[in-house]
């Protein structure tokens, strides 16, 4: 009597033909090794490294530096403290707000001139 749930199982020769470490194993597992690196090697990867560049700006921040918070808010850093991780941000002429460095997604550029072009 044939069972629609199971199925016929055939004993595979575990010699030559067979086995984990075969040409045809290889074969069969080849495309997902190969999804793996690719994905490493353009998501992965990358994401590290701009993450770690992240930080290291983060943590060089300094007076007038042009910033741009994770929720969109512009400001130029008007005080930072090497022991905190709050920055003082003013975000408009007069307005300062306490900001956490971690929330800084963009460093934009220093407010004013060089200091060879004064």
């Amino acid at each position: 009597m044939h069972n629609i749930l199971f199925s016929t199982a055939y004993a595979a020769d575990a010699g030559t033909n067979g086995g984990v470490f075969s040409s045809a194993a290889f074969v069969q597992y080849a495309p997902f090794v190969l999804i793996c690196v690719v994905f490493y090697f353009f998501l992965i990867r990358p994401q590290q490294k701009r993450q770690r560049e992240l930080r290291e700006e983060q943590n060089s921040l300094r007076r007038g530096d042009r910033i741009v918070t994770a929720g969109g808010i512009v400001g130029t850093v008007q005080n930072t403290r090497d022991d905190s991780q709050e920055v003082d941000v003013e975000i408009a002429q007069g307005v300062k707000v306490k900001v956490i460095r971690s929330t800084i997604t963009t460093i934009l550029r220093r407010e004013g001139k060089p200091a060879n072009e004064a």
